[in-house]
């Protein structure tokens, strides 16, 4: 009995590192982005979250002010919202341009005129997946779902039945329009992030808001 439960653990755990290398759909080279064309595969650490980029090296300490741009709702075949109602993208747009604003507050004074020393910063909602209710709770801590999310939680990975959101960052010097730096990004909450799991919009929410707070410190 006791060498069954243990090759029983180990199954689990097994399968737990197995799902962990395969989950989740990851972003695309979103066509209809102005920088596409720009944008090479990232091979970095940080690839799961950030697939692809274009990052030549910039002196951020040059600009102190920025232009946000209003939140695009990607509209290209390509996009990755599955079955995601338009009221819903809406309201994760209109949450990427409160968090982003919020978090390069700290570091930008946001201003609307491009001039010498301003950046100019457009995002590009792609893609969104919704958190089961209940389903996306109780994988928490269940058998199968417990042991896979303690491993992503570890890892940085995403959670089993867990929420996520896709999107584009663009920037530009406001005044050249020479394009400073852009990537997509697949963000989502811990793994064992129980808060998150509550709200079908909730773990993109979070998302975003990781997101967000990313970028300020890209552009330190």
């Amino acid at each position: 009995m006791k060498m069954l439960r243990q090759v029983s653990g180990v199954m689990v755990i097994s399968i737990a590192l197995l799902l962990a290398g395969c989950a989740g759909n990851q972003p695309v080279r979103y066509s209809g982005i102005d920088s596409a064309a720009k944008l090479s595969a990232n091979t970095d650490d940080n690839a799961e979250r950030m697939p692809w980029r274009y990052s030549p090296q910039v002196d951020w300490r040059k600009y102190d002010n920025i232009i946000i741009d209003p939140v695009k709702i990607y509209q290209g075949s390509d996009g990755q919202f599955d079955d995601i109602a338009q009221v819903d993208r809406q309201a994760l747009a209109t949450h990427m341009q409160d968090a982003f604003s919020k978090a390069l507050s700290t570091r930008f004074k946001t201003v609307g005129t491009p001039a010498t020393g301003t950046l100019r910063l457009k995002l590009t909602l792609t893609g969104a997946d919704t958190t089961p209710q209940v389903v996306g709770t109780v994988t928490k801590f269940d058998l199968a779902g417990g042991p896979y999310n303690i491993v992503q939680s570890v890892r940085g990975g995403r959670g089993l039945m867990s929420g996520s959101v896709d999107y584009a960052v663009e920037i530009y010097d406001a005044s050249s329009h020479e394009l400073l730096k852009a990537y997509v990004a697949h963000q989502y909450p811990n793994a064992m992030n129980i808060s998150a799991s509550i709200g079908s919009l909730s773990a993109a929410e979070v998302g975003i808001e990781k997101g967000a707070e990313e970028l300020a410190e890209m552009l330190q």
